[in-house]
């Protein structure tokens, strides 16, 4: 028996005189191998999220930005007719400015709207009259749309497209008497 517990010590010292530190067992590198794969997965994870919104985000900022200078020939121009649908409809603009811009056209709204509509403190302005315009241009105008008025009653208006906030621009060019009612 002595001979046999010899021979297994034996064996079992050639196996540590064979490890090497500098060299990993097989399993444990698996493991590690694993593991570096699903940090290297998350890690991309991550990054491709962060593309994400940061690509969003720029995409929101040159919303803002408009489009750099160009000639009026090639500036994406809306379309008066759908901004007109939009106005009287989506956009509510024209609770509290009128159906058409036309101040004294109101729909039938519920009574306590109505009543709110009167104590507002500035009135909502006359679109038609350009005179009367506080805001000057298209990029204030989509700004006071998208974040609402300070100052006013105009709350902001979220639920519009980008597409449909052009046409709504165009079509207020169109009450101000700025823009052609002519189709393309």
């Amino acid at each position: 028996m002595e001979g046999l517990g010899s021979h297994a010590r034996q064996a079992e010292v050639e196996v540590k005189v064979e490890r090497r530190p500098d060299v990993l067992h097989p399993s444990l590198y698996l493991s590690l191998n694993r593991n570096l794969f699903r940090a290297v997965d998350f890690l991309s994870i991550l990054l491709v999220g962060w593309l994400a919104i940061q690509l969003t985000h720029l995409s929101e900022m040159n919303a803002w930005a408009g489009s750099p200078s160009s000639p009026k020939s090639t500036k994406a121009a809306g379309d008066a007719e759908r901004g007109r649908a939009a106005f009287n409809g989506k956009g509510v603009c024209y609770y509290c400015h009128g159906i058409d811009g036309n101040k004294d056209q109101r729909p039938q709204l519920a009574a306590d709207t109505a009543v709110l509509i009167t104590q507002l403190n500035p009135q909502p302005v006359d679109l038609r009259n350009p005179k009367a315009l506080y805001l000057k241009s298209d990029k204030q105008r989509a700004r006071a749309i998208r974040e609402g008025h300070p100052g006013t009653g105009m709350f902001p208006d979220t639920t519009m497209t980008n597409q449909e906030l052009t046409d709504t621009l165009a079509y207020l060019a169109l009450l101000r008497h700025e823009g052609s009612s002519k189709k393309p």
